[in-house]
């Protein structure tokens, strides 16, 4: 039976043109998305200079964590052993769209690398773990709708067995110009108890 004193220490979505973090709107802008994640990218001062060559999915995991683990202080310079466990249901369904558009062009089969290396939804992670030098176990599982309990029942069991510290949740989804993510961390700290229905309360919010 697995110990629930675990605790949400902070949460952030980014969805509808703003990035809310622990309820405070940090930053918002009308525009297609593009053009929303690239102002957000410079207005929050993110650097990571790969981030322009990402896909629109990665994009939007990756400024909804780097807002999230800045405001928890961690840092490239200090090691963490934060794990990460993310989820949607479209996968990586938009640049996969992108990619075989690329290879049906008979005049010109020469599909892009830089489109093919997102034709997987973990490499959104990928992206993280290196800007934060993050080691520990990471998953990204593709569910019909946003799952609480898996996420739940995942991230207690990497606390409770000493996989890891602390456990960076959450839905990123984006398709067409759909997009949302909700990510939280979890950690033996104070903030929000971690149960399900709290889970659900955020994301629901």
């Amino acid at each position: 039976m697995l110990q629930n004193h675990y605790n949400i220490t902070s949460f952030c979505r980014i969805k509808n043109n703003r990035i809310i973090l622990n309820d405070q709107v940090v930053f918002s802008e009308t525009g297609h998305f593009s053009t929303f994640i690239k102002s957000a990218y410079k207005t929050l001062g993110v650097k990571y200079p790969k981030f322009f060559k990402m896909d629109a999915l990665s994009k939007l995991a990756f400024i909804a964590a780097d807002v999230l683990l800045k405001h928890e202080n961690i840092t490239p310079e200090h090691e963490e052993n934060v794990a990460i466990i993310f989820s949607n249901s479209a996968s990586s369904l938009e640049t996969d769209r992108t990619h075989q558009t690329s290879i049906q062009n008979k005049a010109n089969y020469f599909p892009s690398p830089a489109v093919f290396v997102y034709t997987l939804p973990n490499i959104c992670i990928g992206e993280i773990s290196i800007k934060y030098k993050l080691y520990s176990e990471n998953s990204f599982f593709i569910f019909d709708t946003f799952n609480a309990e898996h996420l739940f029942t995942y991230s207690n069991s990497l606390l409770e067995s000493q996989k890891a510290d602390k456990v960076l949740c959450g839905w990123v989804e984006y398709d067409g110009e759909h997009y949302d993510a909700f990510l939280y961390l979890v950690a033996k700290s104070e903030g929000i108890t971690h149960q399900i229905k709290d889970i659900n309360t955020l994301y629901n919010k």
